[in-house]
């Protein structure tokens, strides 16, 4: 005869504890990236996330490692989820994926709840001194290094450079909506279609135009 015990089977804990930290993350990606990271406390998180003082630290021993773990899930969600996976899927060549960015930005733009950027935002506020101001530092690198993909494969010239260039454009488009400008995303898109024209790479010289100019420093 089968006994049952009283207390939960492993996969059950498992199941329960990753329920738990899932809506703790769910719960302080929605505070943190409306409100910033000073403005909300833990004991704020934990009412709307419905869990225990415990429960929480045992997840996340501090405050600072919940703000870390927001920023790789605005990561995934945002940078990879979003900028990445549309522009790509948007644009048929490597160029039109890029200029696709600010045609998301501009959809992005006109929400009546939009946040700006969380890492630029986080930055700001905390620092890059600060743990949570140094993993936003690090994810700004990592969309640039989503745009140089793109220019390399686009086959522009200077592709570091050219996604530094980029960055900026995104950046300085979304404060500009951060401060009213709806459409900041078009004109940042003008820019960039001159940016993209500075890189591209210039056409080789034939090897027959090398000889003639060779033959004609010759001559003189």
């Amino acid at each position: 005869m089968l006994v049952t015990m009283g207390f939960s089977s492993r996969a059950e804990v498992t199941t329960h504890e990753t329920g738990a930290r899932q809506r703790i993350l769910e719960t302080a990606y929605e505070l943190f990236s409306h409100r910033g990271i000073r403005g909300v406390g833990v004991e704020e998180v934990i009412a709307q996330a419905g869990v225990a003082k415990a429960t929480l630290y045992r997840h996340f021993p501090s405050k600072d490692d919940l703000v870390i773990a927001f920023l790789e899930l605005r990561e995934q969600r945002w940078t990879l989820g979003w900028v990445e996976a549309q522009a790509r899927a948007r644009g048929e060549t490597p160029e039109e994926q890029l200029l696709a960015i600010f045609d998301l930005f501009d959809e992005w733009f006109q929400h009546e709840d939009f946040e700006a950027c969380s890492f630029i935002n986080v930055l700001l506020e905390m620092g890059s001194a600060h743990p949570a101001g140094k993993a936003s530092v690090q994810h700004l690198e990592n969309i640039r290094t989503v745009v140089r993909r793109l220019a390399e494969e686009a086959g522009l010239r200077d592709a570091d450079q050219f996604a530094r260039s980029w960055h900026i454009l995104m950046k300085g488009s979304i404060v500009s909506a951060a401060e009213g400008d709806t459409h900041a995303a078009q004109r940042a898109k003008e820019l960039a279609r001159l940016l993209i024209a500075q890189h591209r790479r210039l056409p080789s010289i034939a090897a027959s135009d090398l000889s003639r100019t060779a033959e004609k420093r010759t001559v003189t």
